[in-house]
C-alpha cells in the first residue's frame, strides 16, 4: 500500500471515529483500551515504561500493520510519537517485523 493510500485510509479512520463518537477505535488489532494503556509510554517528553496492560495490547497487535503508520499523520494526530510506538514491541518482548 503506497503512502498516499495509507494517508487516505488513516484519514477515513479518523473521520469515522469523529463521526461515530461513541464507536471504539480499533486499529491494527489494538483497541481503544490498548491505545489508552500505551499512551503514557508513547507520549513525549517523558514516556514511562509500558504497563502490563500496554504490553498485552502490543502482544495482540498486528505489528506489521502498525509499522505501516510510522510515517503517517495518524499517530501524531492522536498524540503518539511514532518512534516511541515502534519501540514498544522490544520493550514488551514482542518480535517486530524486520522491515519495520
Amino acid at each position: 500500500m503506497g503512502v498516499g493510500m495509507r494517508r487516505v485510509v488513516a484519514l477515513v479512520a479518523v473521520i469515522v471515529v469523529i463521526l461515530n463518537g461513541a464507536t471504539a477505535l480499533t486499529l491494527c488489532n489494538v483497541t481503544e483500551d490498548g491505545f489508552t494503556a500505551c499512551k503514557p509510554s508513547v507520549t513525549p517528553p517523558a514516556p514511562v515504561p509500558p504497563s502490563p496492560e500496554c504490553c498485552s495490547a502490543v502482544s495482540g497487535a498486528d505489528i506489521k500493520c502498525l509499522c505501516s503508520y510510522k510515517n503517517s499523520f495518524l499517530l501524531p494526530s492522536l498524540g503518539i510519537d511514532p518512534d516511541l510506538a515502534l519501540a514498544l514491541p522490544a520493550k514488551c518482548n514482542v518480535t517486530s517485523p524486520a522491515e519495520c
